[in-house]
């Protein structure tokens, strides 16, 4: 979700809008089609994702908002500096179960930035290792509600309807 709130609330105190009391992120899933769906934001962007040719699945889109949050970070401050020639970030884990349970274990971030061999250039890679842990420990919402094991409430709705 990239609405200004949102984006502000959930990327460090730098662009943090006190004045905006709106805590809560929500997004709505709906199925397009078998193992198909859509998110949409609070802002109407989408995101189609699932099981199929095309399509991240929904532990791709976990490592996508790890990697993506922490990007965000380092690249809202380097690029104050310059725009960089290079910038991606991979994100990598291991997939386990525990008595038929699967989670995702040893996640890792790997940042590959380059920047223009100038002064502003060498400002901006001076400044990616503290700005990387930094994210990691303060600004990253999406790592540390991940390191935290924040709960997850599951509520569900069922009702069978008549087909005309």
């Amino acid at each position: 979700m990239n609405d200004d709130s949102a984006s502000q609330a959930d990327h460090g105190p730098e662009s943090v809008n006190p004045a905006a009391p709106d805590t809560e992120r929500s997004i709505e899933i709906t199925r397009v089609g078998e193992n198909h769906y859509r998110a949409v934001g609070a802002n109407g962007a989408t995101l189609e994702f699932g099981r199929g040719e095309g399509l991240l699945t929904p532990v791709e889109l976990l490592l996508a908002a790890l990697a993506g949050c922490s990007a965000i970070d380092v690249d809202t401050v380097t690029s104050r500096r310059t725009e960089p020639e290079r910038f991606s970030v991979g994100a990598s884990s291991n997939l386990i179960s525990e008595d038929g349970a699967t989670r995702l274990t040893d996640i890792s971030l790997d940042f590959d930035l380059a920047f223009p061999d100038d002064e502003a250039g060498r400002a901006a890679a001076g400044m990616v290792e503290r700005l990387v842990q930094l994210s990691h420990d303060k600004h990253c919402t999406v790592s540390r509600t991940v390191e935290h094991a924040t709960p997850v409430q599951i509520n569900s709705r069922v009702e069978n309807v008549s087909r005309r």
